[in-house]
């Protein structure tokens, strides 16, 4: 559903979650994508490199640590933000419409409590 509704402005889901974390916490380390996202380097690299192809982000050496590299986000980017419809709230209205607020909240635990024991598990290797 996700990818349906960013096709039309040519943007992927990992592209998306890409731009939020920098219209939203503003530049970050390229390296941190990777547990952010769950991904791994070489599905980050095209997912960068395809951003930056289309203007939306710049990839700068770290001042810091010069062998690291730092994501920001253009006007460019930041105008396609602003334009870009926000695919998580579409899909919660479309899922829940109706749902009242308290079964909301009990839905959010269970998923949550899933995600979490499906991320040990797969941690544990067991």
């Amino acid at each position: 559903m996700m990818e349906r509704i960013l096709r039309p402005y040519d943007i992927g889901s990992t592209q998306w979650y890409v731009l939020y974390q920098l219209a939203n916490y503003g530049p970050t380390a390229q390296r941190d994508f990777l547990g952010l996202l769950k991904i791994e380097k070489p599905t980050l690299s095209d997912v960068v490199a395809a951003l930056v192809r289309k203007g939306f982000i710049d990839q700068a050496s770290d001042p810091t640590d010069r062998r690291q590299r730092v994501l920001t986000l253009t006007n460019v980017g930041k105008n396609q933000w602003d334009n870009l419809p926000d695919p998580i709230a579409l899909m919660r209205q479309i899922a829940f419409d109706g749902v009242d607020e308290p079964t909301l909240e009990l839905i959010a635990s269970v998923l949550k409590t899933a995600t979490e024991r499906l991320n040990n598990h797969i941690v544990e290797g067991i």
